[in-house]
């Protein structure tokens, strides 16, 4: 089974109240998910986004994330390999920012078969501009 999932983190004020947004495509229908977080960040928001959609997967399958975030699409599939053999340390020694959830969405992409694309923001695309207005919604949440 292929499943599509559309991500997208909001904030008002960075930090401040946050929202996450998820459109999940599956074969046979669509699910929306989002939620609110007080006192976060964005980026923060679009990796909580990813993690609750994949949170909501069941069994095995096929996964293909799209995202319009270039920290959640290159920390996963490129930054995170390098700071898991450096304990969670950047190049430059500090402690990788947000470990917390990058740690959670490592583990939950073990079980699944996961493919993480990028698309442009705000450029018309109807899905990610639904996961965007899902995110705003979360915010609404407060």
């Amino acid at each position: 089974m292929s499943i599509k999932i559309y991500t997208d983190g909001a904030c008002k004020g960075n930090p401040g109240d946050g929202g996450w947004g998820a459109l999940i495509i599956y074969p046979e229908n669509e699910k929306e998910i989002f939620g609110y977080e007080e006192n976060t960040t964005n980026n923060r928001m679009e990796l909580l986004a990813a993690i609750k959609a994949l949170e909501a997967m069941t069994g095995k399958a096929e996964v293909t994330i799209y995202t319009d975030s270039m920290y959640l699409q290159q920390g996963i599939t490129s930054w995170i390999n390098n700071w898991k053999l450096n304990n969670w340390k950047t190049s430059s020694k500090k402690d990788v920012k947000n470990a917390d959830l990058w740690k959670r969405l490592d583990e939950l992409s073990v079980n699944l078969k996961v493919t993480w694309s990028w698309v442009k923001a705000h450029s018309g695309h109807p899905q990610n501009e639904r996961a965007d207005f899902l995110a705003n919604q979360g915010i609404l949440l407060k």
